[in-house]
């Protein structure tokens, strides 16, 4: 299941985005990429999960895809009640599985260190709400200064 706590739940985007950041926290010190994400369905945490590609030496752990797996599999009728938060703007592959499952919903800490495909969520009907969360930034810009060759590992991009 989840490694957050269900108990509680939170009521806000941004306290549900707070698990979202916590599990980035967890994956950084982990030694991993320092983006999470949670599962909301009807104001309740289904899974937390966070970018576990270093950790396990896996090619698609990234936050949200972690966060899809550890809920287990799902009616469609789940999926569509549901609420992707995430620390950073879904990459394709990730905007994939979405999109895929038919979360109608997603919310970004931010986009400023990483644009993803936000605009194809959109072009889907999902409705996107961009938080700008100066903690999110914060980690992300962080991580890339101090792992330059990890980020782009991670975002598939060429090391500079």
């Amino acid at each position: 299941m989840s490694d957050a706590p269900v108990n509680d739940a939170p009521r806000t985007d941004e306290e549900f985005l707070q698990i979202a950041i916590e599990q980035a926290r967890v994956g950084r010190s982990e030694g991993g990429i320092p983006i999470g994400a949670a599962l909301v369905v009807d104001g309740q945490v289904l899974a937390a999960g966070r970018n576990r590609r270093v950790q396990e030496g896996s090619a698609i752990h990234h936050g949200e895809t972690n966060a899809l797996e550890l809920a287990g599999r799902q009616p469609a009728t789940v999926y569509a009640r549901s609420t992707m938060y995430t620390t950073l703007s879904p990459c394709h592959m990730c905007t994939g599985a979405i999109l895929l499952y038919g979360i109608p919903r997603v919310v970004i800490g931010e986009n400023r260190t990483f644009m993803g495909a936000e605009d194809l969520l959109r072009s889907h009907g999902v409705e996107v709400v961009v938080l700008d969360s100066a903690d999110c930034v914060e980690i992300m810009e962080r991580f890339i200064e101090e792992c330059p060759s990890l980020w782009n590992e991670d975002i598939g991009e060429p090391d500079a």
